[in-house]
C-alpha cells in the first residue's frame, strides 16, 4: 500500500507543468545529443547543468537524467543508418543495425530499437522503485568504515572494468582523488594546493573539469577527424515490427531488461558494458549464431535493451548509499550537491519528493521517448546533416557561457580550458576520463570517511578489517588490484571494449 501512495505523490509532482516541462526538455535534448556523435551525454549534462542552478532541485534532477536515458534512445538512430554510434552504448548496435538497413529493413531495425528502449526502460524504473526503499534503510546502518571501504570498492570495480590498461586507470583515479583535495581543508581549516590562488579556495569546479574534459576535448578530437558520414538514403517505412519480428525479440528483450539492470547498479557496469553483455548472452543462447553479424533483429533488441535498462539500474547506489556508479551518476551526484542534496540512504527520508518525483519522471519520460523516437526519425535524419564546422563551434560557445555564467569567474573558464587540453592529451595517449571524475567527485567522501573510521578507532587501521562489511569491501578490492598479476584471474579480466 506504501508503494501505491508513493506513487501516487511521485506523479503528482512528475505531472506539474513545469517538471513536465523539464522532462520534455531533458528527453528531447537527450534524444539529440545521443543522434549527433561525438558529444555524449556527459558532455550535455555538464553544458547544462548552469542552467539549473535557477530551477528546482526536483526540474533539476528530471531534466539531467532525463538527457541521460534520452541519448540512450538517441543513439542507435545513427548506429542503424550511419555505422556510427551516436552514444558509446550503442556501438554494438551498429553490427546488425546497419545491416539490416542496408537489406531494407532500417524501419523494423530502428522500430524494435525504440520499444526494446521503451520496455527496457520502464522494467529497470519498476526493479528501481522496489529495491531502493529498502536498500536505503539497510544502508542507515552502515558506518564510517563501510562507506570507506565501498567507495574504495566502487572505484577499484571502475578502474578494473575500464577498456584499457588498469595502471593508466588507477593514475587517474588516483589524480582525481588529489584534484578532490584541493581547497580548504574542512578539518584543519589550511589551504591545500591552491598556490595562493584564490577562487581555489573552494576547490576546482565540477562543471569546468567534466566541460573541459568531456565537452573541450571532444571537439578538439573530431576537428582533425574527418568523419564520414554516409546516411543511409532509402525511404524509411514499416517501423512497427511485424510478429515474427516480435517473436525473435521477446527472449532478447526479456534478458536484456533483467540483465541490463543488474550490471547497472554495479559500479563500473552502466549501459556499455551491459550493451556488450547483453548481445554475447544472445549468441551464445540463438540456434543461429551464424545470422548475428549479418542483419539478426535480435542483436538491435538486446543491446538496445539491455543499455537503457542499466541507466535505471544505475540510480540505486547512487540514490541510496550516495555512490555514483558511473561518470553520469558522478555529474548527477555533483549536482545533488549544489542544490544542497546529500545523496545517500537519507535521502528518501530527508527528501521524499525528490527521489519519487525523479523515479515517476522516468515513467513519463519513457513514453514521451517513444512518442519522439518513432514519427521523428525524418527530422533526426535532417538533424544528422548539421555540418560539424557548424555544430563545434556552437558546442564550444555554450561550453564558454555554462564555465561563466556557474559564479561568473574567469578563473572556471580558463580551468575548464586547461581540462579541455588535457582531456585532449588524455585520449591521445589512451587515458580514460571516467575513474578520474568519480574519483574526483568520491575523493572528499573518502577523506571524511577515512579521517572518522580513524577517529572512532584511535587511529588504528585494524577498524576497516575487523567490520565484516568493511573488511569484504577491501578484500574484494584489494583482490581485484592484485588480479592482473595472476595469470588465472589476469586472462579472465572483463575489458568494456571487448
Amino acid at each position: 500500500m506504501d508503494l501505491v501512495q508513493n506513487l501516487l505523490y511521485g506523479f503528482s509532482i512528475a505531472l506539474t507543468p513545469a517538471n513536465l516541462m523539464y522532462c520534455f526538455i531533458g528527453v528531447f535534448i537527450g534524444t539529440l545529443i545521443g543522434v549527433l556523435p561525438g558529444i555524449g551525454p556527459v558532455g550535455a549534462m555538464s553544458l547544462l547543468l548552469p542552467t539549473t542552478l535557477h530551477v528546482s532541485p526536483v526540474g533539476a534532477i528530471i531534466m539531467l537524467a532525463g538527457i541521460y536515458y534520452g541519448a540512450m534512445y538517441g543513439g542507435s538512430t545513427t548506429s542503424i543508418l550511419l555505422n556510427i554510434p551516436g552514444e558509446a552504448a550503442s556501438v554494438v548496435t551498429c553490427i546488425d543495425g546497419y545491416q539490416m538497413a542496408r537489406q531494407g529493413k532500417a524501419g523494423p531495425a530502428l522500430g524494435i530499437a525504440a520499444f526494446g528502449s521503451f520496455i527496457g526502460g520502464t522494467a529497470s524504473i519498476l526493479g528501481l522503485m522496489l529495491v531502493a526503499p529498502p536498500l536505503a534503510e539497510g544502508a542507515l546502518k552502515f558506518g564510517p568504515p563501510e562507506y570507506f571501504s565501498l567507495m574504495i570498492l566502487g572505484m577499484t570495480l571502475l578502474i578494473y572494468l575500464a577498456s584499457g590498461s588498469i595502471p593508466k586507470a588507477l593514475m587517474m583515479a588516483v589524480f582525481g582523488v588529489i584534484l578532490g583535495t584541493i581547497g580548504i581543508d574542512p578539518t584543519s581549516g589550511v589551504q591545500r594546493f591552491t598556490f595562493n590562488i584564490l577562487e581555489l579556495n573552494d576547490g576546482v569546479g565540477l562543471v569546468p573539469l567534466v566541460m573541459g574534459l568531456f565537452g573541450i576535448s571532444e571537439v578538439l578530437l573530431n576537428v582533425e577527424q574527418s568523419l564520414k558520414r554516409e546516411i543511409f538514403q532509402a525511404k524509411i517505412r514499416g517501423l512497427l515490427p511485424d510478429l515474427e519480428d516480435w517473436k525473435k525479440s521477446a527472449g532478447p528483450i526479456l534478458r536484456g531488461s533483467v540483465l541490463g539492470f543488474f550490471l547497472g547498479i554495479l559500479p563500473g557496469g552502466g549501459a556499455l558494458i551491459s550493451s556488450f553483455v547483453s548481445y554475447a548472452l544472445e549468441k551464445k543462447v540463438s540456434r543461429t549464431p551464424e545470422r548475428f553479424g549479418q542483419g539478426a533483429i535480435e542483436g538491435v533488441a538486446a543491446p538496445e535493451t539491455a543499455n537503457n535498462a542499466a541507466t535505471g539500474g544505475a540510480f540505486i547506489p547512487l540514490l541510496t548509499l550516495g555512490i555514483p556508479a558511473n561518470v553520469v551518476m558522478a555529474m548527477l551526484f555533483g549536482a545533488l550537491l549544489i542544490h544542497g542534496m546529500q545523496p545517500g540512504p537519507m535521502l528518501l527520508q530527508s527528501h521524499p519528493d525528490l527521489f519519487w518525483g525523479v523515479v515517476t519522471s522516468m515513467y513519463v519520460g519513457n513514453g514521451m521517448l517513444l512518442l519522439l523516437n518513432l514519427p521523428l526519425i525524418g527530422l533526426w535524419v535532417q538533424v544528422l546533416k548539421v555540418p560539424y564546422r557548424i555544430l563545434f563551434p556552437l558546442v564550444l560557445l555554450f561550453c564558454l557561457i555554462g564555465a561563466y555564467s556557474i559564479s561568473y569567474s574567469v578563473m572556471d573558464v580558463l580551468i575548464m580550458i586547461v581540462f579541455g587540453v588535457f582531456g585532449y592529451l588524455m585520449k591521445k595517449f589512451e587515458y580514460e576520463g571516467a575513474p578520474l571524475v568519480l574519483a574526483y567527485v568520491l575523493g572528499p567522501l573518502l577523506e571524511m570517511s577515512l579521517r572518522q573510521s580513524l577517529t572512532m578507532s584511535d587511529g588504528h587501521f585494524s577498524i576497516f578489517f575487523t567490520r565484516p562489511i568493511s573488511a569484504v569491501g577491501i578484500g574484494v578490492a584489494l583482490l581485484l588490484v592484485i588480479s592482473p598479476f595472476l595469470p588465472w584471474l589476469g586472462k579472465k579480466r572483463p575489458a568494456m571494449g571487448e
